[in-house]
């Protein structure tokens, strides 16, 4: 980071998995960084990671879906870290189903956390960029968003962030805010392992099938996309935006 300032960023579903993966990445670059998650609690743990090796950060309480709790954690991360200057929107859920069988709350809840929560957490952290004329928006799409049996709520929310992130892109461009997707293929985390139960076949050999197909030979880490997220982050990417970057150890269709 170039900046005297230390610049704070907020990674929402940090707790766990990617999220908590990223807001360790970011923070080792220099961020102070906020740990979002429906449970504050479970982001304790992730905080005190961070402040072992000498990092700052704040585990706060939010639902990314309803937007006073959005503008309160926003508020407070303002408060406490400084005017978020880069906003990870990773929180999901998943509620599978075949379509058929696939209920209203399901595709509801899917679309609430992903796409509103995107929404409501960017559009809450817009002014503080635009007042200072730099910012990091970075959406986690996913491969689901080229279409997954199974995911037609998921899919379509995942798809709609790309759709969502380009026009951010255009429309924040100008405040020296670049806005990015991540699409992230298989990557092993709580979420996989639960895609792998619905199935009713052990994770270890979900893994193998699918890394079968996978031309680098391996599943995905959450470092993975943590990595990637680093990069878009930073001042070097200032020229890339309204992008979708797959991370998925190969060409995608």
């Amino acid at each position: 980071m170039t900046t005297d300032t230390v610049r704070a960023a907020i990674v929402t579903g940090a707790a766990r998995g990617i999220g908590a993966a990223t807001a360790k990445r970011l923070a080792a670059e220099g961020f102070a960084v906020a740990v979002l998650d429906l449970d504050e609690a479970a982001g304790k743990a992730v905080v005190a990671d961070i402040e072992a090796t000498g990092g700052r950060a704040l585990a706060v309480g939010a639902d990314v879906s309803d937007e006073d709790s959005v503008t309160t954690a926003v508020q407070r991360v303002a408060t406490e870290l400084g005017a978020p200057a880069v906003l990870v929107n990773n929180a999901g859920i998943i509620r599978d189903n075949m379509l058929f069988k696939m209920t209203v709350s399901d595709w509801d809840a899917v679309m609430n956390v992903h796409l509103r929560g995107a929404f409501l957490m960017s559009r809450a952290v817009q002014s503080f960029m635009t007042n200072t004329k730099w910012g990091r928006i970075i959406n986690l799409s996913s491969t689901s968003a080229l279409g997954n049996r199974g995911q037609a709520n998921y899919s379509a929310a995942k798809a709609g962030l790309q759709g969502f992130t380009k026009t951010l892109a255009i429309e924040l461009g100008k405040f020296g805010i670049t806005v990015n997707a991540i699409a992230p293929g298989f990557i092993e985390t709580e979420m996989t392992a639960a895609t792998a139960a619905r199935m009713g076949i052990s994770f270890e050999e979900f893994r193998d099938a699918v890394v079968q197909q996978i031309p680098v030979g391996r599943a995905g880490k959450p470092d993975d996309i943590a990595n990637a997220v680093a990069f878009l982050a930073g001042d070097g990417a200032g020229f890339i935006t309204g992008q979708t970057l797959y991370v998925a150890g190969g060409p995608t269709v």
